[in-house]
């Protein structure tokens, strides 16, 4: 027999007994609220300025309305079609070695039998991460250097000649951005991956070993259906960021010479809203808008498929 849904008196009661005896959890989660509010929502009433001719002077709701203008001008951008293409490849080129690999190094560090080794492999891994961005850049200025680097070095004790400078090379930085990500954040990366295998029960391992199962297959079998879910929730949010190449380290590795490839949206944004001599905020505001919608759209396709296919998906 189908039960009756609760009057709307009844559920406002319960709601608010709810609330009565779990008070203490939502305090904690009032501040959370606070900050989501003030810095993400408030904030939002200011992308007006994409669709107005921002002037100091009159402030954002007194500035002329322009409409399309803004958007007009960077799809006729003779830069357009450059930052949306390195855009799409440092996204898409990340996506793809970043998004599998701490994957599978969870999968290989779980088949790890001893466990002093495995928390030292972990720790070891886990390092790369809190170095800072500044940090990062500079070592690989460091390693790279043609003369003094270690990779400098190398190349002129086998060849006899000095090294060409990778950082002046347009296709060298795409690798340099990617594979230098991938050596800071697959430990750290991998530590989500780590928990879901975690809860998987052991004794479906050991019914396995006695049907005769291999390790690779108790991988297969096991230890990845369990990460599935896992793994696809984070490809839908990977998927929903994937015109958001960070801004710091791109700037950083950025030169005269390999900006042909190094010029992505973020960077863009800054030198066209935040420089002096630019200081057009409604351009940079309509390129960042443009970029959200774009990343918002993604997000909503991504999580249909995922929710079509059966597998686990945000909604």
């Amino acid at each position: 027999m189908r039960s009756q849904p609760l009057p709307s008196g009844r559920a406002k009661n319960g709601s608010k007994k709810s609330i009565r005896s779990g008070w203490q959890l939502y305090l904690f989660l009032l501040p959370a609220v606070v900050y989501i509010v003030i810095f993400a929502y408030v904030p939002m009433a200011g992308v007006q300025i994409a669709f107005k001719e921002y002037d100091f002077t009159k402030g954002i709701w007194g500035s002329e309305w322009v409409g399309l203008d803004n958007f007009s001008r960077f799809f006729e951008s003779y830069q357009f079609w450059t930052i949306i293409r390195n855009t799409l490849l440092l996204s898409l080129y990340s996506l793809v070695i970043s998004f599998p690999l701490p994957i599978l190094f969870a999968l290989v560090l779980n088949s790890f039998i001893g466990q002093k080794f495995k928390k030292i492999v972990q720790s070891v891994s886990y390092m790369p991460h809190f170095i800072s961005t500044v940090v990062i850049v500079g070592m690989l200025v460091q390693i790279f250097n043609p003369r003094t680097g270690a990779f400098g070095s190398l190349y002129t004790f086998f060849t006899g000649n000095v090294m060409p400078d990778a950082f002046a090379n347009p296709d060298l930085f795409p690798h340099l951005y990617v594979w230098s990500g991938i050596w800071q954040g697959i430990g750290w990366s991998s530590i989500i991956y780590i928990a879901a295998l975690s809860s998987v029960d052991e004794h479906l391992h050991e019914a396995a070993q006695i049907d005769g199962a291999s390790r690779l297959q108790r991988v297969r079998h096991i230890d990845f259906p369990s990460i599935l879910p896992t793994a696809t929730i984070m490809l839908i949010l990977a998927v929903g960021n994937l015109m958001d190449i960070g801004f710091e380290k791109v700037f950083l590795m950025q030169n005269d010479l390999n900006l042909s490839s190094s010029e992505v949206i973020s960077t863009y944004v800054y030198k066209v809203g935040l420089t002096i001599g630019a200081g057009d905020f409604s351009f940079a505001t309509a390129i960042g808008l443009f970029n959200s919608v774009i990343n918002f759209v993604l997000l909503i396709i991504v999580n249909f498929a995922a929710k079509r296919m059966g597998n686990a998906s945000l909604w």
